[in-house]
């Protein structure tokens, strides 16, 4: 096995795919490169640098390629309906900058209510200023939580235990073990003086509409993505001090490269704080990132672990169809899989998915899953099979 690691990974994650004996190449291939010799990779590993276009999916289907890698949690870069149509699974690392991001997020709140940027910006240009900047506290104010995953639940965590924050949440499959107070979008952001966005995707979540139901004093924060936000009505309403400010790691449209030029108008306003889409930028988060891209690739290639994919089911019961199981003890020997295939597709039954496992020296217990009941007549018929030892269902 080997894995194209095309804008590099940390020593940490480099480790794990050795460990599990898969060779790893971290030279970086422009686009025609990649193309050329996509083929020739089991698994390609991109962060947010590399584009993976239709065309690459295409010539690495052709060849070896069996699953795509970002490491981390956005995959707007890939196409994931090219890989699907290839068979190509695509896996993410979500975990690894969850800490990050949700401390991110406290930083920005703090930052747009202390004004700390803008003391920082005078003073570096010589000059002393203290009343201007006069700011507010975060301590037992309401925080609003749009989008209430591992970031949002995480940042929940902080802002009650270190801020004694009241925290309202909303999002559209709640988990009410979190300790999150859900409420609907018009009560949270009518009643929060922040409300941070954590929800991902291309949709508006802050709109025109939304920015009239907010306290004119009110913040908002965005570590999840500048689409999240309407810029024009945001632009506007942050110019007519109709919300108290915005504090921003992500926008619409981003540099491509260090040390491009950064045009996005919201650098215009006093009321705004921004920061370089630096949410997953710690030591730590890259540690962890690097790991986890590793793990979950590794448990694909070596075991056919689904973990983390984007584009299947981790497990059977996403796919809400009614499945049965079936047990078969058997001898550990080739040719009693093909057997058992053979007799369910005779009798017209789909295997959703099966799993083994040595029980015993020479035997192994198998569990089908099935999309149909076997009848006591196939249990017969199975039972009859050479080296087949029992069958239960």
């Amino acid at each position: 096995m080997k894995v194209l690691l095309n804008d590099g990974l940390e020593t940490q994650g480099l480790k794990v795919f050795q460990e599990a004996g898969i060779e790893t190449d971290t030279k970086k291939r422009d686009l025609n490169g990649l193309i050329a010799e996509i083929g020739q990779f089991d698994a390609l590993v991109v962060r947010s640098a590399t584009k993976v276009t239709r065309e690459i999916i295409e010539a690495g289907a052709k060849g070896k390629l069996k699953i795509i890698g970002r490491a981390g949690v956005g995959y707007d870069n890939i196409d994931v309906t090219a890989a699907s149509e290839h068979g190509i699974v695509v896996k993410i690392a979500p975990y690894g900058s969850t800490n990050a991001v949700a401390e991110l997020a406290i930083d920005l709140m703090l930052s747009i209510s202390r004004n700390t940027p803008q003391a920082h910006h005078s003073l570096k240009n010589g000059i002393w200023i203290k009343k201007k900047l006069e700011g507010t506290e975060l301590a037992y104010k309401t925080l609003g939580i749009i989008g209430c995953g591992r970031i949002g639940q995480k940042l929940a965590q902080i802002a009650k235990r270190g801020f004694d924050m009241e925290v309202f949440g909303y999002d559209i499959c709640p988990n009410q073990e979190s300790g999150i107070k859900y409420v609907n979008k018009e009560e949270l952001l009518k009643n929060s003086d922040y409300i941070s966005i954590h929800t991902g995707g291309k949709d508006i979540i802050i709109g025109e509409k939304e920015l009239t139901q907010m306290k004119s004093t009110a913040f908002i924060i965005n570590t999840s993505r500048g689409n999240n936000t309407d810029q024009t009505a945001l632009y506007n309403a942050l110019k007519e001090k109709k919300i108290g400010g915005y504090a921003t790691d992500v926008y619409k449209e981003e540099p491509k490269a260090e040390g491009d030029p950064f045009n996005d108008k919201l650098k215009e306003l006093d009321n705004v704080v921004l920061s370089s889409h630096l949410g997953a930028s710690t030591v730590e988060a890259q540690v962890e990132t690097s790991t986890e891209i590793a793990r979950v690739l590794s448990g694909y290639l070596m075991g056919g672990d689904f973990t983390n994919a984007v584009n299947a089911g981790e497990n059977i019961e996403v796919e809400e169809k009614q499945v049965f199981t079936l047990f078969i003890h058997h001898k550990d020997v080739p040719g009693v899989f093909a057997n058992i295939d053979k007799v369910l597709a005779e009798n017209n039954i789909n295997i959703r998915a099966n799993y083994s496992r040595q029980i015993n020296t020479g035997h192994a217990i198998s569990v089908y899953v099935l999309h149909h009941q076997v009848t006591p007549e196939i249990v017969t018929q199975l039972k009859a099979i050479p080296n087949v030892c029992n069958v239960k269902f």
